[in-house]
């Protein structure tokens, strides 16, 4: 690999979709064409070379975001191609963070579907540039037009057509593009390696016509000088309307749409040109902003190889045993051997290697730079969302937020062998995914998984059975619920007590009240130091919210409530465990006199099912206390979107093949918690 290209030439960028619309398939095509790989891997054979894992090739899905390295023209092209299913959201999450660019594949057939709408949300939310690209173009029922306006209604986004489709569905043969003014098609024969651009044919020359103007116009609205040459009808060159397309969408104004079927192998090196012509390198977009640990400052991290070191762990993976975590090099450079300073931990950790990814295959490297995705042996102790940084220069780039898991299961190990084993194998799956959590129920003794779905679940237990050979029985999944407050409520407490033969003594009044959904536990003062010092507002506030951890009627947390000190007392006998103690004492006297109410998850449903089948469907949903909230008609297939709670949705997916005959399909992500 020629690692002396300028950072210039660099193109980070992800490849995002719903499940099902063909983003692996995209990736493969691209690795084949980039000579990347020999052959093409297909994911309906389990042959796709980024989905390596055992579940991925038996599910035919993509779980975990793999990382990869290609060469096109005079461009490196770092790809993470991330998981369209809605139960690994923070794989996308995490991918975007580190992205300059990213591609958005849209099925030509289905157009904006649910989880292309949440990986979207969450490239605006990073300000990540993009491409649209429309795949499937040979399926029955393909609507290139239908699509493009998808994405304009559904995701408020501004498509600019860049190329037209020759056909579509059956008599989809290659397609045309605007900018040159060319139609291009693909060879067979050779898998679509080889392609050729010529003429556009007289049965499509008034429609490339009417969208070249289109096209034309499009960018006249968001650049000056092509608005001038297009108002008074001067030549505008295809180098000039390279430049201003590239402009307009690093500075996220305008969404280039490709199309073609990755399947069929037409489409994809237009699709490279594009990446190469249109998204930025690490130096077009703003430079990465983070905070000085000690003042507070804000530090430029600028894409040089000189300046002082800046990276990002966004991803950790356990590897047959063995600690991988992949980094973003922001600025500065690292080499093989050498130490960097982690500055949450406030330690130095060394790197043994570094590796370019391809997949889970790997090549050594001696050093990377800034610009550079590469993952790295020999951290210890660094986690998920953790800078690396210089101990000279220490900065703390911006960690990442994951949202809370909605489902539990129960496991327990079958053997003492598995017992031994569990916590290990539970430790490392932790360390590799945040969005897991895992806790042990007193009551029963048993280990409570929480996640984000029954896939996400499903797949962690058949990971521990064939990466880590450990079986657990599984119990019944288990929704997580939140309690909250429905009006304020008082509660005080004295402490006195004598432990280990000291005086401990703590008077304390608190009230709590409920915030708006989402406003999380906010903890205020109003008493001064005479009546409860400064040093013990940490103790009291750790104790409070140890409290509303526990829960009250159930035992689930409780969520968006402000804690006030009303009142409080201290003498000689006083401390902060003292305190501690007594605020968590006090909380409960307030929960005691409280009106309280669970809340439990609401998930957003869109169902799509053939037009025979829609009445079973429907009255499934009202079965499960679902709400039904639109139904569109499309190409014979009904949309049904809903919101239901979680559940009332176990074991829907069966429910839902029986009611149409296997031929029902759905997806399902969070919404919001409500009143029970």
């Amino acid at each position: 690999m020629n690692k002396k290209k300028n950072i210039s030439q660099f193109r980070n960028i992800g490849i995002m979709a719903h499940i099902d619309a063909g983003k692996t398939t995209v990736t493969e095509r691209i690795l084949f064409y980039t000579g990347k790989s020999y052959k093409i891997g297909e994911v309906h054979d389990g042959e796709a070379v980024m989905d390596w894992m055992q579940d991925e090739q038996e599910r035919g899905i993509t779980i975990t975001s793999a990382v990869t390295t290609c060469e096109w023209k005079q461009s490196l092209i770092q790809i993470i191609d991330t998981p369209g299913h809605v139960d690994f959201t923070v794989e996308v999450e995490r991918a975007l963070r580190v992205l300059d660019g990213a591609i958005g594949v849209f099925c030509a057939v289905g157009g904006v579907e649910p989880q292309s709408e949440t990986v979207w949300r969450q490239a605006d939310k990073y300000a990540v540039p993009r491409l649209a690209f429309i795949n499937k173009m040979d399926r029955t029922g393909a609507d290139f037009f239908s699509a493009v306006k998808s994405i304009k209604d559904k995701l408020r986004a501004n498509p600019v057509m860049i190329q037209l489709p020759m056909g579509s569905e059956d008599h989809f043969s290659g397609v045309i593009d605007l900018i040159h003014m060319k139609q291009i098609t693909w060879d067979d024969e050779t898998k679509g390696a080889q392609y050729s651009a010529d003429d556009i044919a007289p049965e499509f020359e008034l429609e490339a016509a009417e969208y070249r103007d289109k096209l034309l116009e499009a960018i006249s609205e968001v650049n000056d000088d092509i608005m001038e040459k297009y108002l008074s009808e001067e030549e505008i060159s295809a180098e000039e309307l390279i430049r201003a397309i590239r402009g307009a969408t690093i500075s996220r104004k305008i969404v280039p749409v490709l199309c073609g079927s990755a399947l069929k192998n037409k489409g994809i090196q237009p699709l490279l040109d594009g990446i190469e012509l249109f998204l930025p390198s690490p130096v077009d977009v703003p430079p990465l902003k983070g905070i000085h640990p000690e003042t507070n400052e804000t530090v430029d991290c600028l894409p040089k190889k000189n300046a002082p070191l800046a990276a990002l762990i966004f991803k950790v993976s356990m590897i047959e045993g063995r600690k991988l975590s992949f980094v973003r090099i922001y600025s500065g450079r690292i080499e093989s051997g050498s130490d960097v300073y982690n500055p949450l931990l406030k330690k130095n950790e060394k790197l043994s290697r570094i590796l370019q990814m391809h997949a889970n295959k790997r090549e050594r490297l001696k050093e990377a730079t800034a610009g550079d995705i590469v993952g790295i042996v020999g951290l210890k102790d660094s986690g998920t969302g953790d800078t690396l940084c210089s101990q000279d220069h220490p900065v703390f780039l911006e960690k990442m937020e994951y949202e809370d898991p909605v489902i539990s299961i129960a496991i327990e190990p079958k053997t003492h062998a598995d017992q031994e084993k569990l916590d290990d194998v539970l430790e490392k799956f932790m360390i590799e995914d945040p969005t897991l959590k895992v806790r042990k129920d007193e009551e029963t003794g048993q280990t409570i998984l929480s996640g984000m779905g029954e896939l996400h679940l499903e797949i962690i237990i058949s990971r521990m059975l064939k990466e880590f050979k450990t079986n657990v029985n599984v119990g019944n999944p288990q929704v997580v619920y939140r309690e909250i407050l429905n009006a304020k409520s008082k509660g005080s407490a004295v402490f006195e007590r004598e432990i280990s033969g000291k005086a401990h003594f703590a008077n304390i009044s608190i009230s709590l009240k409920p915030l708006n959904r989402g406003d999380g536990v906010t903890f205020a003062c109003k008493v001064g130091n005479d009546q409860i010092p400064e040093q013990y507002l940490p103790g009291i506030e750790k104790g409070i919210k140890e409290s509303l951890e526990g829960g009250y009627l159930k035992g689930y947390p409780l969520v968006d409530i402000g804690i006030m000190i009303e009142s409080g007392s201290f003498d000689e006998r006083s401390s902060e465990l003292a305190f501690s103690v007594c605020a968590s004492m006090a909380c409960k006297d307030a929960l005691e006199n409280a009106s309280i109410s669970l809340l439990e998850p609401i998930m957003e449903v869109e169902i799509f099912v053939p037009d025979a089948f829609m009445g079973d469907a429907i009255s499934d949903l009202n079965a499960r206390g679902g709400k039904v909230e639109s139904i569109n008609p499309k190409a014979g297939i009904q949309i049904v979107k809903a919101v239901v709670p979680l559940a009332r949705m176990f074991g829907y997916s069966t429910a839902l093949r029986s009611a149409s005959q296997g031929r029902g399909t759905f997806s399902m992500h969070f919404s919001r918690f409500d009143k029970v």
